[in-house]
């Protein structure tokens, strides 16, 4: 009965964190139509935009150590719910913020929350596998793209009938609503480890750095489109608000299918060979995005690049959490930590750049980075292994 019951409760834990995925994704892609409102309200220049999504991106990266130690302390759950809580106002204090200033500090605030949140997501995850005896976390992903997809649609579309503040308001309200539900569900740790005398130390081994490259290659595209599709479509192409939307939108859809189906992919073909099959796709839907001469047509383009990015990333952590002689903590503490750099940092020098030269040479650009990664395909061959259940 007591394993029966402890089944129910993991599998009940499973769409519990689940939904916070969910959550976290339709916060970020409700972030990305409001993009091109910021510029006009505040009456910014791009350069001045990137430094605020810079912001965004220093607030998350300062934040995700501390969330790691958090949770050594306090348990994954207690962290997560707290976490999320607060993400979920993030964006209506951007929307609220009268002028540049307070929209820096808001969008530090909001990256360092979602950030946290991310972190403390992905970490309970794992405690699900390990209750569960199997892997959830590709799915999980799934549900973070399905959210992006989510916000990135509809946040268009509301923002251009209702406004923007609304629209931030009701985000607001569906993240705590989510979360509200999810929280009793979440599952736990038997009891939170910290190693008080534990020191830090890089590892040596080149090898973990070249995967970070992996992810960091395959992750500056997602930011490139997350944060500046919609200024591309609406500025470049002429689309209108609605449309614009779903640059992200599109990208975020395909990407959220394939992850869903990640997993028996990769069992089937392997992953070096997923990896380099997808990075060609999605170098292929990038190139054409910044070729397109069509709002719908880049549409299209950034959907086929979501396709193939959608099992770079999953892969590339996997890998660094593999990693031969290395603690599994360390290795994806280190092809983590670069990978986010890339979704966060990297857009605002994206932003400087595309002042100067416009958005179209800066996604034919980024294509040449998947490229490389499916020349550096070989590094994947750690994410092959078999998952063994939690006794």
């Amino acid at each position: 009965m007591d394993a029966t019951n402890s089944t129910v409760t993991a599998a009940r834990g499973r769409w519990a964190v689940a939904a916070m995925f969910l959550v976290n994704g339709f916060l970020t892609g409700s972030w990305a139509p409001q993009i091109p409102l910021v510029l006009t309200r505040l009456e910014i220049t791009e350069f001045t935009l990137g430094l605020l999504i810079l912001c965004f991106g220093l607030g998350a990266l300062s934040a995700m150590p501390w969330s790691g130690y958090l949770m050594s302390k306090h348990g994954t759950r207690k962290v997560l719910t707290v976490f999320a809580l607060l993400a979920s106002f993030g964006l209506l204090a951007v929307a609220l913020s009268p002028n540049v200033w307070i929209a820096a500090v808001a969008l530090y605030a909001f990256g360092a929350l979602a950030g946290s949140m991310d972190v403390a997501m992905n970490a309970n995850a794992v405690v699900v596998e390990q209750k569960l005896g199997r892997a959830v976390m590709s799915s999980s992903h799934g549900f973070w793209s399905l959210g992006g997809f989510a916000g990135g649609a509809l946040g268009g579309i509301f923002i251009q009938s209702y406004g923007y503040l609304p629209h931030a308001v009701i985000v607001t309200v569906i993240a705590l609503a989510a979360v509200a539900v999810a929280i009793p569900r979440l599952v736990s740790e038997e009891r939170p480890v910290h190693h008080e005398h534990a020191k830090f130390a890089l590892p040596r081994t080149p090898t973990v750095y070249l995967v970070g490259l992996l992810a960091l290659f395959s992750m500056i595209p997602e930011g490139a489109v997350l944060d500046w599709g919609a200024l591309y479509l609406r500025q470049e192409l002429g689309a209108d608000l609605a449309t614009a939307g779903f640059a992200y939108a599109g990208f975020a859809a395909t990407m959220a299918m394939m992850r869903f189906l990640g997993d028996r992919v990769r069992n089937r073909y392997g992953a070096v060979t997923t990896l380099r099959v997808s990075s060609l796709i999605a170098a292929a839907g990038m190139c054409v995005a910044g070729l397109s001469p069509w709002p719908w047509l880049a549409i299209a383009a950034f959907a086929f690049c979501g396709f193939g990015i959608a099992n770079m990333v999953p892969i590339a952590f996997s890998a660094g959490g593999n990693q031969p002689g290395m603690a599994s903590g360390t290795g994806m503490a280190i092809v983590t930590t670069m990978g986010y750099s890339g979704i966060l940092m990297a857009p605002s020098g994206i932003g400087f750049t595309a002042e100067h030269t416009g958005f179209g040479p800066v996604f034919i650009a980024l294509s040449a980075l998947l490229v490389v990664v499916c020349l550096m395909g070989s590094l994947a061959r750690t994410a092959d292994f078999t998952a063994q259940p939690a006794e």
